[in-house]
């Protein structure tokens, strides 16, 4: 089965045969691949009344377990973005009643993030739709080829990942 890829590569080679564009088969293929999960991803949470960021921001708390709650500083490692950034993050989901910002008993001038009941089930329900959407895109590909999958992007995207640790 040949797809745009195939072709893009084939078309490289007849025009620039000195040149080695065996990486465009992977990473092109991961690029679009990327494009259909942002539409996915956005569509799933869309359903809920859910941007993306209000989605990463949630899912964070909502990993962390009860209280699901976390500092404005561990939510800003969990989601890779700026101090301002979050606050205003965090200032519109409580306006939304999403979260709720709660005094830290382990430090007097600090706050602590909690999602609230109406905050949890968005996500959650934002989650499972956006794991039905992502188990479509996978389609036909078994699972013991979805996990050789698994371990080479990890091998992939690794170094990137310890790059911002």
């Amino acid at each position: 089965m040949r797809d745009e890829v195939d072709r893009l590569i084939e078309a490289w080679r007849r025009e620039r045969p000195d040149l080695d564009v065996a990486p465009m088969e992977v990473l092109s293929r991961v690029s679009r691949l990327a494009r259909h999960l942002d539409r996915a991803r956005s569509h799933a949470f869309a359903t809920h009344g859910l941007e993306s960021w209000e989605f990463d921001v949630l899912a964070a708390l909502r990993r962390a377990g009860k209280p699901y709650q976390l500092s404005p500083g561990r939510l800003l490692k969990e989601t890779l973005v700026t101090s301002g950034t979050m606050t205003n993050r965090v200032d519109r989901l409580a306006a939304r009643g999403l979260v709720e910002r709660l005094p830290d008993p382990a430090d007097r001038r600090g706050v602590l993030v909690q999602l609230t009941d109406a905050g949890r089930d968005s996500v959650d329900a934002a989650m499972a739709d956006l794991l039905a959407h992502e188990r479509r895109l996978l389609g036909s590909i078994s699972e013991r080829d979805q996990a050789k999958i698994a371990r080479v992007l990890r091998e992939l995207v690794g170094p990137f990942d310890l790059e911002k640790q």
